[in-house]
């Protein structure tokens, strides 16, 4: 009989686990799902902000710098859009914290799981937060800290991507890798305003015990570095 069992956060600094995720990651943008391909990011982001600006006390408007935002969002929509070439559209997981991904205990195999977030965006984008996500580990005292020192380094990253291109059968061409590898560092700005947004609206709506206030000063810090 086999049994899945989520990651750790530890599991995803294990390169046998973390080729394991590239693939499966590269399988899922591969998905086809029937309508539209508009890349959904930022009208969520829009949405989002409009919500944090109905919900927010004064206080948290000026903290956050909510009323910036909306510049910002058009701004790096916009900026990523023209350095960004030819950028691969996939259905995208959006939430790939170790959480949301499974391993066989006998076989190894990944599945990804809770497509809560799925939507067509930018390939990149997605393996940007997923490397952002890294810096979590939502099962410590103190689950809302971040701990950017965690996040892949340049070489970490070099062997995800090569390990997602190389998944589809052929070795991919290193101007590709060096692409989408700077293509996801673009995205990480993405990811932080996202989640920024998302812990603004959370710390209003959501009753669980998790500090969302702190955990989008953090992100919004990391995003204004």
């Amino acid at each position: 009989m086999n049994f899945d069992q989520t990651l750790s956060a530890a599991d995803l600094c294990d390169v046998e686990v973390s080729t394991r995720v590239a693939a499966k990651l590269r399988e899922f943008h591969g998905i086809n799902i029937p309508g539209d391909r508009n890349v959904l990011i930022w009208d969520r982001m829009r949405n989002w902000l409009r919500q944090a600006k109905s919900l927010c006390t004064p206080e948290d408007l000026a903290e956050f710098g909510v009323d910036k935002i909306e510049a910002e969002i058009y701004l790096l929509e916009h900026e990523l859009h023209d350095k960004c070439k030819q950028q691969e559209i996939g259905f995208c997981h959006n939430d790939l914290q170790y959480g949301n991904i499974m391993i066989d205990e006998d076989t190894n195999a990944i599945t990804i799981i809770d497509y809560e977030y799925a939507s067509y965006n930018p390939v990149a984008y997605d393996i940007a937060n997923h490397f952002c996500e890294m810096a979590a580990n939502y099962h410590t005292d103190t689950p809302h800290i971040l701990d950017y020192t965690l996040c892949p380094g340049k070489e970490e990253r070099w062997r995800f991507i090569h390990n997602y291109l190389s998944s589809s059968g052929e070795e991919p061409k290193e101007d590709d890798i060096k692409q989408l590898l700077k293509d996801a560092g673009k995205y990480t700005l993405a990811s932080h305003l996202f989640w920024g947004l998302w812990g603004i609206i959370s710390g209003y709506v959501n009753k669980i015990d998790f500090d969302y206030a702190e955990y989008s000063r953090q992100r919004f810090k990391q995003y204004w570095l």
